[in-house]
């Protein structure tokens, strides 16, 4: 092999590993995600934000604001409270965000339980 040939293979292999050097922290920073029961993703949620609870309706309920995950944005965007009309027998349980057991943040919707 040649002399020069020899260097544009150097020139090349360098070339290639500076630039999956400079690719890395890009993929370092994204966040994980797994995918099994449901969504677990490895970036906290913010705290919640203050809202202030409008004045009570007659047949609803306070659905507080929480913070959902928009892999599009890959980050939490802000959901704001609503009031949801009240099912008889049943209380509402808000939105909420848990830490499991590998570090992943997991994340179960409002819904009506009796």
């Amino acid at each position: 092999m040649s002399r020069k040939s020899s260097a544009l293979i150097l020139s090349a292999a360098l070339a290639l590993a500076g630039a999956g050097f400079v690719a890395a922290p890009a993929a370092q920073a994204a966040p994980q995600v797994s995918i099994g029961v449901g969504v677990g993703i490895g970036v906290a949620p913010p705290p919640p934000r203050f809202e202030r609870v409008p004045p009570a309706r007659a047949g609803f309920v306070w659905a507080p604001g929480y913070w959902a995950w928009s892999p599009r944005l890959h980050r939490h965007v802000w959901v704001g409270g609503r009031w949801v009309r009240v099912r008889p027998g049943y209380r509402y349980v808000p939105a909420r965000w848990r830490q499991g057991p590998r570090g992943h943040w997991h994340f179960s919707a409002g819904y009506w339980a009796r």
